[in-house]
């Protein structure tokens, strides 16, 4: 059974992507940090896993916000061999602008942090910008993306796939991608 890991900031749609792609009931909110806890749902055969969201959670503390983002990076760590994908959820609209402002204080985004440590741990990683009926220019905010997360060129369609979860607008381009990395990952196993 493959495991598929959705992940990413507060609020960005992680839980309503889960529910368009494969029609199964999670809890889901408007405010951030709706998801405290790892929620485990079986799909076409896979362990899907909707992580709580890291960054701002309303009405948490600080010091809350940091335990769940380590209980999130411990998760990730102690079953990176087992997990066989993972959908970093971006709110295509905000990120850009998150990203900047992290930059100007010195500080590395957590966006592009989580999506490095992915890589460095070698889960292959989608990276699915949500909130596609919001965002103004959706090449440029891609190719944004693809510069601050560090994917050539050349990779930017492997890697990003713009959609809405709300409205169901590229799901089927993320289903397709998602078997296409499922396949290829078992015939690496053998």
């Amino acid at each position: 059974m493959a495991t598929i890991i959705f992940v990413g900031r507060s609020n960005v749609g992680k839980s309503t992507l889960i529910y368009k792609l494969t029609g199964k009931r999670v809890r889901r909110g408007k405010r951030p940090g709706v998801t405290r806890k790892i929620i485990e749902l079986e799909w076409r055969g896979h362990r899907v896993i909707d992580m709580p969201g890291f960054g701002f959670m309303a009405g948490l503390p600080k010091e809350v916000q940091e335990r769940i983002k380590d209980e999130i990076v411990h998760f990730i760590e102690d079953n990176a061999d087992k997990i066989d994908l993972a959908i970093l959820v971006v709110d295509g609209k905000a990120a850009p602008e998150i990203i900047e402002r992290w930059e100007k204080r010195g500080e590395i985004p957590i966006d592009v942090e989580f999506y490095q440590f992915l890589t460095e741990l070698n889960i292959p990683t989608i990276v699915a910008v949500n909130k596609l009926d919001k965002i103004k220019n959706v090449q440029r905010t891609i190719h944004f993306l693809a510069e601050k997360f560090g994917v050539p060129y050349e990779k930017i369609e492997e890697v990003f796939i713009p959609l809405s979860a709300k409205f169901g607008d590229n799901i089927d381009v993320l289903r397709k991608r998602i078997d296409d990395i499922l396949r290829a990952s078992q015939e690496r196993r053998g």
